[in-house]
């Protein structure tokens, strides 16, 4: 599915280590002292690849003007991680911004498919607690761990039990900053039922957490997806959610791997406009290949600019 590896080190690394930032200018945020912008890193791919190629820079320039979520996984190793989200943190900090981060890191990640990995569990603990240490006390939006309750079907009980320990120790170790706004991932409305997700959620402590994510690395449409999160939320004491709007400006084709005639969304805000929905965010770089799953298609997380232009070319906007 998903952004891995060295395009996603890259992304995290210039995000950690430059300052500079163009703002949102829709965003608004009800919580006092909170940024009421999203952080927009420079320096991304969608940027070098405008540059690079004057032909698709108009296009590419739609992806590179808005704030694109930073992922972090096992290629941020355990005594780099803290750096890295600090860099990013203090950066987002200085442009008075908010940064969005991912961690995808957790033990059996993907259930072996495209974006396989993980850290085993006692460093997977160890490792989010430097990320909670790196953000400190600054704000930030974490999604966490990106289909690790949808795909619990594809472990064994004794694992099942381990992930959902792993999910609720996440949460609970960077919820105890109240300025990080914890978002655990509740996979899509075309994957699993409503109560199946509600007591995943509960079970991974869902309640200290701010609220769950929805779309991310998908392509189902948002009204779509803010009816499931709405049921969702009912079987969770009213939690709010996001919604990934990066890929799904024509909806699904059924299928979530580099599907052709895709679209950008609409533009990441945290001013939604929708009861219970916190903000529609860019939780998957646009342009980063979901895996070599047709001919030609580039590996899992590497940047593709002509795949990118295409989804800037069919935005509705």
């Amino acid at each position: 599915m998903r952004p891995t590896l060295r395009i996603l080190a890259l992304l995290a690394a210039v995000s950690a280590s430059l300052g500079c930032a163009r703002l949102t200018t829709s965003d608004a945020s009800s919580t006092p002292a909170y940024p009421t912008r999203l952080y927009v890193a420079p320096g991304s791919d969608a940027a070098r690849a405008a540059a690079a190629d004057p032909v698709l820079a108009a296009q590419l320039l739609k992806i590179a003007d808005q704030p694109v979520a930073s992922w972090f996984g096992d290629w941020t190793p355990l005594d780099q991680v803290r750096g890295q989200v600090a860099g990013l943190v203090r950066a987002a900090a200085q442009a008075q911004a908010l940064p969005t981060m991912v961690l995808y890191a957790v033990p059996h990640r993907d259930c072996g498919g495209q974006s396989a990995g993980g850290f085993t569990a006692s460093v997977y603990r160890s490792w989010v607690r430097q990320v909670a240490s790196g953000i400190g006390s600054h704000p930030a939006l974490v999604v966490l761990e990106p289909d690790a309750l949808a795909q619990l079907d594809c472990l064994s009980s004794a694992l099942r039990r381990q992930r959902i320990d792993l999910l609720g120790d996440a949460v609970r170790t960077l919820a105890a900053n109240p300025r990080t706004r914890v978002y655990l991932d509740a996979g899509h409305s075309g994957w699993t039922p409503v109560a199946v997700m509600a007591a995943r959620l509960r079970a991974a402590d869902v309640t200290r957490a701010r609220g769950f994510s929805l779309d991310v690395a998908n392509f189902y449409p948002t009204a779509t997806e803010v009816r499931y999160g709405r049921a969702v939320a009912a079987g969770v004491g009213g939690k709010p959610f996001v919604v990934d709007t990066s890929r799904n400006g024509l909806g699904s084709d059924g299928t979530w791997c580099n599907p052709p005639g895709r679209a950008l969304g609409s533009r990441p805000t945290l001013r939604t406009g929708m009861r219970g929905v916190d903000a529609l965010l860019w939780v998957k770089p646009p342009g980063a290949s979901d895996g070599a799953c047709h001919p030609g298609d580039p590996a899992a997380g590497v940047f593709w600019p002509a795949y990118a232009a295409g989804l800037a070319q069919r935005a509705p906007w």
